[in-house]
Formats: C-alpha cells, structure tokens, sequence
C-alpha cells in the first residue's frame, strides 16, 4: 500500500496547480492540510479488517489517470437515459468525475432552489457553500476521506431554501465512461434549510467495464423540520471499486430515510456517518446487497446520538453467492445527556454456498440510561420448511429459493416512497436473483422493458 500512497503524493504534486478552487485560498488550504493527513494514516484506515486490507491490496493500482478537465460536451442521452416510467426527475449528471450541463453550471429555480457543479456554487455563492466545505474536519477523517479533500475535482451542489418542498425527485447520475483507469474524487454537498422535503436518487453506473478507483464524499446538512429520502443504487463492474462516504448533520425535527442497494460490485464500501445534533431528529438507514462471483460489498454505519429524544432504526440485509464476500459494521453511540433514546439495529443475511462469506459486527455504546435500544445480527441459510412447503404445492426447486430470497430481499426495497421507482427496484432485484442483471445491460436506468418473473425452472 505504500507504493499507491507514493503515487497520489507524486500525482497531487504533480497536478496541485490544476486542481480547481473556485477562486478560493480556503479550498487551496484545505487540499494541503487533507495530503498532509492522507499521508500520515494512507490506506487503508486501521479500523478496516484484514479481509477488507486484502481486497484493497489486491485490487488498489499505481497508474490511475485524473481528468483535470471535463470531457467536450455531449448530451447526455446519446449514451445515457433514465426511463424508469413516471419517474421525471431532474437530472444532475457527472461524468468521469465532472458535474456536464452545456449551458448553465448552476441553476436556480422560482422557488430559490440552487442545483449544479460544486465548484460553479463556489463562485457564484461561496458565503452559501465555503463555511460547510473548505474545514477539515480531522476528528472523523479517515484516509479516504482525506484523499478525496486533497483531490476532488467537482461534484453536485444543491441548497433548498427554507420552507420549500421540492416536488420532483432530483437523479445524481455519476458514471465511468472512458477506457482509461480513473481515479475519480467527486464531493457532493446537500443544504436544506427549515421545514423543506426532498428525494434524491444517487446512481453510480459503469459504461465501459474498465478498472477505476471512485472515492466518493457527500455532506449532507438538514435544517429544523426538513425531511430527505436519500436512494443509492449500485450497479457496478468486477474491475471497479467504489467508495462512498456519506455524512448527515440533523437539526431537530428533521428525518434522514436512506435506502441503499448494491446489484452489482467489485469492491464498494458503503460508509454512513449520521449526526443526531438536535432533538427530536431522526433517521432510517436501509440497505440490501446481492453478490456473487468474487464480488465484495462493506457497509459502515455510525449513528450518533448526540442529544436527547432522537429515533434511528437500521435494517440491513444481504444475500452472498459462490465466492462472494460482505461486511456488516453498526455502531450506535448514544451521549450521556442522550436521554430517552430509541435505537435499534439489525443486520440479516443468507449465504447460497460454503465459499460465501460474510462479518456481522452490530455494536452498541451507551452512556445514558433512559434508553430504548436494541441490536441483532443473523447469518444463515434459506428456511428448509418454507422450502419443502413451497415444493409441496408444485412449485420447483429452483423457483421456490428464488421466491424465499425475493420475499427476503424485498422488504428492504418496500421502503422505496417513490412508486416508479420502487417496482423498478423490485423488478430489478427478481433478475438479480435470477442471474440476469448484468451491468449495464439491464439497468433500470438505460431502459424501461419490464421483465416478468416466472416460476418455471
């Protein structure tokens, strides 16, 4: 691993001069102080297992290529479309690490909503966007973090004034679309302000399945009574590995729903770091992950009590084939003045072979004592009664662990408030089970057929 660190430090001086900065000596200041740290704790951080260091060993490289400049324009749909129907979203595309609208950078709607490129907001509203982006906040930096501070090249911006209810769902769309191994470090900052609602759709898709490095931060900052669903949806190549950091900062009343789910992976490591800092505030994470192959998918989730009468729920569930891999790593952390908690927290998951392999670590650390918490963990095997039930009434093999896997992953997916996307979802999971989900070739984001699932063998 020190020979990648020597890499990014010979590459940041290399290229620290094109790095962008809006203008700003902050962003400059933060680069140099985030190098400093990433080369002081370089990858990978301590707290990850020895499998996790074995993956990224294995598959981390030394000759990854930055784009310092945005490819030429193209519109987006001569290679990508969203037709998941009904949906109509508004689409804020990035590619190859760089936010691409061919007029506007940043646009602002009637009610004062502000969407586009990170480093186009910093221009135009840097008193809006430099106090939450340009501090270093080294207490809960990890190497990865830090790496992507030093490097990051763009990303999404949108604020949400206050008292606005954004009606539309809003699509990150970050795509791989070169044939060159890239290293990309994006960083994308949410601000809703008090008594607004949103959904975002964050998607991470490759078009060309060509070994890349994709190191992901989103901050996320919600008012007094704002309300986000946040969707993740993964659907990856093998060669590919893809990192995402996601940081929630909650003032009271307001309510953080994520749903994650990975189709597809090489190594993605899933990271949620969610501060509870009002009360009142609350927030439910779930995630599901189907792998195969030799595929790996780590999920961290940190919740932080931070003050009293706050709720968190996780659930998260995970199905492994053949030689796959997965790690499951929650911890609660309720403060001593935290009082009248309530925290729960479960993580299920079925192995199909011998070779599959998963770790569990549900975790829980309190210090107050008037406190609703719970935490549970289960690794096995689809239900051999509920199989032999199945085949009792004429349904196959092959077709009735389909149906238990489907009923077992789908719980997670009915947590979708958006229907259009919640039956692509679903419909997406069905051929994930039936092995027919191959990257890109049937992603719910490149077409709308609607395959029906059937029962026969």
């Amino acid at each position: 691993m020190r020979a990648f660190t020597q890499f990014i430090q010979e590459l940041f001086n290399e290229n620290q001069v094109q790095y962008p900065d809006g203008g700003q000596e902050a962003i400059r200041d933060l680069r140099r102080k985030a190098m400093d740290l990433f080369l002081q704790k370089e990858l990978p951080d301590k707290r990850l297992q020895g499998w996790q260091q074995s993956v990224l060993n294995k598959k981390v490289k030394t000759d990854y290529i930055q784009k310092l400049q945005p490819d030429p324009y193209r519109p987006l749909a001569e290679y990508f479309q969203c037709r998941v129907q009904d949906l109509h979203p508004t689409v804020l595309p990035v590619s190859n690490g760089w936010y691409i609208l061919e007029k506007q950078e940043v646009t602002v709607d009637e009610q004062g909503v502000i969407t586009g490129s990170l480093f186009a907001a910093i221009r135009q509203y840097p008193d809006l966007v430099l106090p939450l982006l340009a501090h270093a906040n080294l207490e809960k930096e990890n190497g990865l973090v830090a790496l992507n501070e030093a490097l990051f090249n763009d990303g999404v911006f949108i604020y949400i004034p206050d008292n606005v209810k954004v009606e539309k769902p809003m699509q990150i769309v970050s795509l791989m679309n070169t044939a060159d191994p890239l290293l990309v470090n994006n960083r994308h900052l949410i601000v809703m302000g008090k008594n607004t609602e949103l959904s975002v759709i964050q998607c991470d898709d490759s078009i060309q399945k060509e070994s890349s490095f994709s190191n992901i931060v989103s901050e996320i900052y919600l008012g007094e009574n704002a309300h986000l669903h946040y969707y993740k949806t993964e659907n990856k190549d093998a060669a590919s590995m893809l990192l995402n950091h996601v940081f929630v900062h909650q003032q009271s009343f307001s309510t953080f729903t994520s749903t994650a789910i990975t189709f597809n992976a090489g190594y993605i490591c899933n990271t949620f770091h969610v501060n509870l800092n009002e009360p009142m505030a609350e927030a439910k994470l779930y995630g599901l992950y189907l792998v195969d192959k030799e595929q790996v998918c780590d999920n961290h989730i940190f919740v932080n009590h931070a003050a009293p009468d706050c709720k968190s729920y996780q659930l998260y569930k995970g199905i492994m084939d053949d030689e796959a891999s997965a790690n499951f790593h929650g911890h609660i952390l309720v403060a001593q003045d935290s009082q009248r908690t309530a925290a729960f927290q479960t993580n299920k998951n079925l192995l199909l072979t011998d070779k599959a392999h998963v770790t569990t670590k549900p975790f829980l650390e309190i210090y107050a004592d008037d406190v609703q918490c719970s935490h549970g963990a289960t690794v096995g095997q689809l239900d051999e009664e509920a199989l032999y039930y199945l085949r009792t009434r004429g349904i196959g093999e092959a077709a009735a662990n389909r149906l238990l896997m489907f009923a077992f992953a789908n719980e997670i997916v009915q947590n979708v408030t958006i229907e259009a996307l919640r039956d692509r979802l679903s419909n997406m999971v069905q051929h994930r089970l039936h092995g027919e989900l191959n990257v890109c070739a049937q992603c719910m984001l490149n077409n709308n057929i609607v395959f029906p699932i059937t029962l026969e063998e």
